[in-house]
């Protein structure tokens, strides 16, 4: 399926308060970033797409179908949300075997089903201890567990990696990419936003209730044409470099750092600085030995477009 959600016009209010305001949206297969600011809407955007609750004004659909009150929808989505809200006298392997039964499968077959998505959160050895007893992380994992332990062909997760430690953030960015290769649809919400960019460079982000940018990092980033570029290089020789680089008319500012080997330069035209470097750097021997643009980044878009 080429289109797994379309919002027209979708709003969403709360009394007095908007929580999305006017947002039409398309999202594809593969991993999606859904990125904004606290109180931005993504939340608000997720429990629409899961069916939780119903729009003020436009519509949704997911896979094909609108999703408030649709039983047969929610059998095809997992959905991971950031609230803790587990059963604390329960082992992990209860829990998740318990909203399987609830979602109709045999008794054998949802604990056979809990056992393999806790393996594949890594959780293995502790998913017949009780809940009560895990840390922060452990439970984030157990949820995640539970939201892919049927055959879903959504998922949707709000703050995946909060909780984390290196090794399990690394292990959870390793599962949504397998899913990914196994054909599922992720829709990842993250304000950790470079893991967000190595997983995938496609990003819905929101600011406002409003959809504020979509599409690859670089498709977003050249919204900010206007914006000078900035780029840092390190250099043997950084001073004999960067009065070079004031023969170029797109070049702005140019700093030295106090380590005597920084240089950070503002371009209007980046793409035309870094063809026209190479060539005076190799003229001038100056032992170029790093070069970066640190606002391409989703960082510093996301700075940029909300800031």
């Amino acid at each position: 399926m080429s289109v797994i959600i379309e919002a027209k016009e979708l709003a969403r209010w709360y009394g007095e308060v908007v929580g999305l305001n006017d947002l039409t949206v398309t999202i594809g297969p593969g991993i999606t970033g859904l990125v904004g600011p606290n109180g931005a809407g993504k939340s608000t955007f997720m429990k629409l797409i899961v069916g939780e609750i119903r729009p003020s004004r436009g519509s949704i659909q997911v896979l094909g179908h609108v999703p408030f009150a649709n039983r047969a929808l929610y059998a095809q989505i997992g959905f991971c949300p950031q609230q803790d809200a587990l059963y604390d006298h329960m082992t992990g392997r209860q829990f998740v075997a318990s909203f399987l039964r609830l979602a109709g499968f045999g008794r054998q077959e949802a604990d056979a089903r809990a056992v393999s998505a806790m393996e594949r959160v890594h959780l293995a050895d502790a998913m017949n201890r009780k809940v009560g007893g895990y840390s922060k992380g452990m439970r984030q994992r157990t949820r995640l567990a539970q939201s892919i332990a049927h055959d879903f062909e959504l998922l949707i997760v709000d703050e995946p990696l909060t909780g984390l430690d290196p090794v399990a953030r690394h292990r959870m960015l390793e599962l949504f990419r397998q899913l990914k290769d196994e054909g599922k649809a992720v829709l990842l919400s993250s304000h950790v936003l470079h893991e967000v960019e190595s997983l995938t460079e496609e990003i819905v982000l929101i600011h406002r209730g409003r959809l504020l940018a979509q599409g690859s990092v670089r498709e977003v980033r050249k919204l900010l044409s206007h914006h000078p570029r900035r780029v840092r290089m390190r250099a043997r020789e950084p001073r004999r470099l960067a009065e070079a680089c004031l023969r170029f008319d797109h070049v702005g500012a140019i700093h030295l750092d106090e380590d005597g080997e920084g240089i950070a330069i503002e371009t209007r035209d980046v793409g035309t600085f870094f063809d026209e470097l190479p060539l005076l750097a190799a003229e001038l021997r100056a032992g170029l030995r790093s070069l970066e643009s640190p606002d391409a980044n989703l960082e510093a878009v996301f700075d940029y477009l909300v800031g």
